[in-house]
């Protein structure tokens, strides 16, 4: 696939488990890594043309772990980790809220925690991208419903983050990879989606 296949979809990436090892509430930049295969798995689908962005629940906000203010430094340690692989963020989204919260207006149901498709929607319109032609990729299955809720294709990398297993036809992914290295070759093997064949065959 080259750029010119991809001019209106995005990359949605889940953060902790996905793009970088899971450290539970963690906003010290000094721990952050990539999972492997990240840095090059991006670098094949920035190559492509594929704008990639990050959305991820943050739910230490409204448990009152850490202030919002602490996504930034996070922000700027992912970013550097990616440019040296070339990967530019085109977006960095986060869901602030969690229905059992301290941290009183944050402490609400809402459309944009995952596995709502709200904080998906608002990255995909940001970018100006197709739904259709876009992915969610992530490492449990409320990432996979919350692609689909958005209208995209999604991919479970399978590393050990999704404990339940509470599978449903809007939680079933249309690929399960071991890695995001893998999971950039399946898209850029898949090419665009043919919405019209998938609608027939629903």
């Amino acid at each position: 696939m080259t750029a010119g296949d991809c001019p209106r979809g995005a990359i949605l990436l889940d953060k902790d488990g996905t793009l970088i090892e899971d450290v539970p509430y963690n906003v010290d930049p000094d721990l952050i890594r990539l999972t492997p295969g990240a840095g090059e798995g991006l670098a094949l689908l920035a190559d492509a043309g594929w704008h990639i962005a990050v959305v991820t629940n943050q739910s230490g906000i409204a448990r009152g772990l850490f202030p919002e203010s602490a996504l930034g430094p996070v922000r700027g340690r992912i970013e550097a980790l990616l440019a040296s692989f070339g990967v530019r963020l085109a977006g960095f989204h986060w869901c602030p809220h969690h229905p059992q919260g301290s941290v009183a207006p944050l402490a609400v149901s809402c459309n944009c925690r995952k596995p709502a498709p709200g904080m998906l929607t608002a990255a995909l319109a940001a970018l100006d991208a197709d739904p259709a032609q876009s992915w969610m990729i992530g490492d449990i299955l409320h990432d996979v419903e919350a692609g689909h809720a958005a209208g995209c294709r999604s991919i479970l990398v399978d590393n050990g983050g999704e404990t339940e297993w509470a599978l449903s036809r809007d939680r079933m992914p249309d690929a399960v990879v071991p890695d995001l290295a893998t999971a950039a070759r399946i898209v850029l093997a898949a090419g665009p989606r043919d919405v019209a064949r998938d609608r027939s065959a629903a």
